[in-house]
């Protein structure tokens, strides 16, 4: 074991986790350092336990959180719903990088999420808004790379339709 790797923060089954805290934009801070709360590495969602979490953490301000509840809900899924929830998860990664400035990753990884989720249409599962996400992404990137990202907000995406519609 090198020097490296003896440092790095490890779970209770010896992976490696880093334990840092983050700022409300998931940037580590220094350890000792209050952060915002995080979402355990072992955290398991159900898809509506999910989008419901991760939609109130976007209204918030925290897409790196509502990425990471995704990340979640994808890691857990299987089957061909598998790729929305990756997109999703794409979708709020990218809106993480506009926060923290990264108007190239941001809207690399907007369009890649958009991509993903609007190949699912009008009937995606768990009441998924595909078509909506996909345009909030692409109108996001659009708007990053005309220098315009203090125009997105991670508020204004919604995840799930409207249930009068």
């Amino acid at each position: 074991m090198t020097d490296q790797t003896r440092d790095r923060d490890r779970g209770a089954d010896g992976r490696a986790q880093n334990q840092r805290p983050r700022d409300r934009y998931g940037r580590p801070l220094p350890y000792g350092t209050p952060g915002v709360p995080r979402i355990p590495d072992d955290a398991v969602f159900a898809p509506a336990e999910g989008l419901a979490e991760a939609q109130r953490l976007l209204e918030q301000g925290y897409a790196f959180h509502a990425h990471e509840v995704l990340e979640a809900v994808w890691k857990a899924a299987e089957g061909p719903e598998r790729e929305l929830w990756r997109g999703l998860a794409q979708v709020a990664v990218g809106l993480t990088h506009v926060q923290r400035g990264n108007a190239l990753g941001a809207a690399r990884l907007l369009r890649r999420g958009a991509e993903r989720v609007s190949e699912y249409g009008a009937a995606a599962p768990h009441g998924v808004d595909a078509p909506g996400v996909a345009a909030y992404a692409r109108a996001a990137a659009d708007r990053v790379e005309a220098g315009e990202a203090d125009r997105v907000d991670p508020a204004g995406l919604r995840l799930v339709r409207d249930p009068g519609v």
